[in-house]
């Protein structure tokens, strides 16, 4: 059985994703055949360490949560994560973005943009404990586990939508499968990929992210996070996080 994760006062039961609600984005479908279902990771939802910090955070229409992804693999992919993007704010034609944050282990945060029926932009962020990853407005993201440690990770979004998994699960996944022999191998079901762009994680000091502060904290100050549900007059803030490229 899944543990509860004690936060503040309660102790909060996960959310559980199995092996069976990711079959349809698994690379190696030979694998999966002849694998028996488990538990692959574990959500928590709606955190709060205070009942002042949930009534404040819930003013502000966010959310707080932790995902926890324990090592291990899945054919031969690491584990990760099923996939989402985020709709469009009401009005716009301009996506949530979302806050990310390493509490423990290393994490691979691959994320891509469609436009015009294809996609223009892949990249992935390779982020440590304590460091900070956006996704920015129109970016579907996969997070993968890609060590021998467990990963724990925390993230603010907004509480005014629910992801959206169709257009990945339809396409077979993401636009590249993390394989265990660390090649990113190409998903065929995508026409035209370009080669993925490595960034480096995120400092942003203006808007009180940087890795040495646990991204929680800013409930103290959290107005700071009103980007998450109106990204309008942030686009410096995406710029930055996209342009961060890594020497390799």
């Amino acid at each position: 059985m899944p543990k509860a994760l004690k936060f503040g006062p309660r102790f909060v039961e996960p959310d559980v994703r199995r092996l069976s609600d990711l079959k349809d984005v698994i690379f190696d479908k030979i694998w999966l055949r002849s694998t028996k279902d488990r538990n692959l990771y574990f959500m928590y939802r709606d955190l709060w360490l205070t009942e002042d910090d949930r009534k404040l955070i819930e003013s502000y229409n966010l959310r707080y949560d932790i995902t926890v992804i324990p090592n291990g693999h899945i054919g031969r992919e690491y584990v990760k994560t099923l996939g989402h993007y985020h709709p469009f704010i009401p009005g716009s034609r301009i996506s949530y973005p979302e806050l990310y944050q390493v509490l423990e282990g290393k994490a691979h945060y691959l994320m891509q943009k469609s436009g015009d029926e294809k996609i223009v932009d892949v990249v992935v962020v390779e982020a440590k404990k304590d460091d900070i990853v956006i996704i920015p407005p129109n970016y579907g993201h996969v997070t993968v586990n890609p060590s021998n440690s467990e990963l724990k990770m925390a993230n603010w979004t907004s509480r005014n939508f629910k992801s959206e998994y169709s257009d990945i699960i339809k396409k077979g996944g993401a636009t590249y499968f993390e394989l265990t022999d660390n090649k990113f191998e190409k998903n065929t079901n995508y026409n035209n990929l370009p080669k993925i762009r490595f960034l480096e994680p995120l400092t942003a000091s203006e808007i009180g992210l940087v890795n040495s502060r646990d991204i929680y904290d800013l409930v103290k100050d959290i107005s700071k996070l009103r980007w998450l549900n109106e990204p309008r007059g942030y686009e410096w803030l995406f710029r930055k996080t996209l342009t961060r490229e890594k020497k390799r």
